[in-house]
């Protein structure tokens, strides 16, 4: 197990001392990986004990299992055809629904899929809205009764909001229903990214992903699964006038309602009034992260590597 003194640039930034209720003084860190071109998406599937994240442009999702590591889970991930929309050709976003089955922001395809691994093949969740192509899903996350949610900026295209082949008139956030029906629900952010639900589901947490507002807001959520007005928790602008590297892109929240948000500096731990605890810095641009093992180990997607913190705290999935 690599300690954090053998990870060049990665420490714990603590600006509060209520994060030392959440990570130990003497926390310890592993490298779960490197050498790829940029690590996104990552989720622990319980069942089986072992982490998926994607590797984007690399057009490949990866496997690692604690007791035999690293391995190539799926390539090609995401795009097949000749003439790719964009250079972002892999999966991004994966999670695992109540069935146990993995589904993911099929990037480079501009749509919602979920994997059939008898035949690695996929079955089409979300593709249109509104008969226009999506833009290029980025991030999703199911609610406890079975509806998903996830977001479509245009970073998967070439141009990206400019691009020739972007139909959608906005960067959404979409709301599958269990019976299938797709909705939009947030239509007023620039680059919505990362989202989560707080543990109770009544608050979805999005990330603005834009450097000219890069901020993570919270929307009250209500039984039916409309979305009420939103309201900025926490404004990372002065961090990225500072200097920090990354903006607001995936984040997890704990069982006591903490927020982990990969964002300027690395992944930036916020309470549920949105206070800055501190920061799990990582040493790279850091992409997302996903709680996992026992729930207390937090695992970071941080641009060419893959590290792991271990927590005192356990991810709001293992309630």
């Amino acid at each position: 197990m690599n300690t954090a003194h053998s990870l060049p640039g990665a420490h714990i930034e603590r600006l509060d001392p209520r994060l030392d209720a959440l990570i130990a003084p003497d926390t310890t860190w592993r490298e779960i990986g490197r050498g790829f071109v940029w690590s996104e998406g990552p989720v622990w599937r319980r069942r089986a004990g072992y982490l998926l994240f994607s590797d984007i442009p690399n057009n490949a999702i990866y496997c690692w299992r604690p007791e035999s590591g690293l391995s190539l889970f799926m390539r090609p991930a995401g795009f097949t055809e000749e003439r790719p929309f964009g250079r972002e050709l892999g999966t991004n976003g994966l999670t695992i629904d109540a069935q146990d089955r993995l589904v993911m922001c099929d990037h480079g395809n501009r749509r919602v899929v979920r994997l059939d691994e008898r035949t690695f093949t996929k079955v089409t969740i979300a593709h249109q809205f509104g008969g226009r192509r999506l833009n290029s899903p980025n991030d999703l996350v199911f609610r406890r009764d079975g509806s998903l949610f996830f977001t479509d900026p245009s970073f998967g295209l070439h141009g990206v909001d400019r691009d020739a082949a972007r139909e959608q008139p906005c960067n959404g956030v979409y709301r599958v229903s269990p019976a299938g029906e797709l909705r939009r629900v947030i239509a007023d952010l620039s680059i919505p990214n990362g989202l989560a639900f707080s543990p109770d589901e009544r608050l979805l947490y999005v990330a603005n992903c834009d450097a000219g507002a890069p901020r993570w807001m919270a929307y009250p959520l209500h039984h039916d699964g409309e979305v009420g007005p939103g309201r900025v928790l926490f404004d990372a602008a002065a961090l990225v006038a500072a200097g920090r590297r990354g903006l607001p892109d995936g984040l997890k929240v704990d069982q006591k309602g903490n927020l982990y948000c990969a964002g300027p500096g690395g992944v930036l731990v916020l309470t549920p009034a949105g206070e800055h605890l501190g920061t799990i810095v990582t040493g790279e641009i850091t992409s997302n992260c996903a709680f996992g093992e026992d729930g207390r180990t937090l695992f970071m997607t941080a641009d060419s590597r893959v590290l792991a913190v271990r927590l005192r705290v356990r991810g709001a999935e293992y309630l």
